[in-house]
């Protein structure tokens, strides 16, 4: 996937969340299953997943390669990267510390739409100068995959509202 397909699919995915939750009844939007995230949960660990990139972006490039340092292979495909994660998932791996979302209120989901927005935004901003070579030379940690390429943080993240949304949908359905 390119740069721009990779931006639009950013933007597609995210905005598919927003608007299927922005639906949600403020009882289905609160509603948590088993000791699963509510919707509201589940939107605001994607904010927290997202705000470390659109912060990390606005540093210049060279100095992300410094801190990160480069890649010494090639980018995965967008499905070897969900297949990566999924695999993880199954070995366990779940969100932990500054990822964890506490509880959410109904009214505090318009003011998390925009922050989601705002970051997205960002993100796809501060890329927009990065060349196809960046995305694939430069290397950023995720805390369960370990170091990945630009463009690997972005297929993750293109996945990742997607997986959350499934989820939602999937928890609601067992609401009795």
């Amino acid at each position: 996937m390119q740069k721009e397909e990779i931006f639009d699919k950013l933007e597609a995915n995210h905005e598919q969340f927003i608007n299927y939750l922005d639906n949600l009844s403020q009882e289905d939007f609160e509603f948590a299953w088993a000791d699963k995230w509510s919707a509201g949960q589940q939107l605001k660990h994607i904010v927290l997943s997202v705000r470390p990139l659109a912060q990390g972006f606005i540093l210049p490039r060279f100095a992300l390669k410094m801190v990160f340092g480069k890649a010494n292979r090639p980018s995965k495909t967008f499905d070897q990267l969900v297949q990566r994660y999924n695999e993880k998932l199954q070995l366990g791996g779940r969100a932990t510390g500054a990822f964890l979302p506490k509880p959410i209120h109904f009214d505090h989901k318009a003011q998390l739409f925009k922050t989601l927005i705002r970051y997205l935004n960002l993100i796809i901003n501060n890329l927009r100068n990065y060349s196809e070579q960046d995305f694939d030379q430069m290397i950023l940690p995720h805390p369960l995959l370990g170091k990945i390429t630009v463009r690997e943080m972005l297929y993750f993240t293109i996945h990742h509202v997607f997986h959350h949304q499934e989820l939602v949908k999937q928890y609601l359905s067992k609401k009795a």
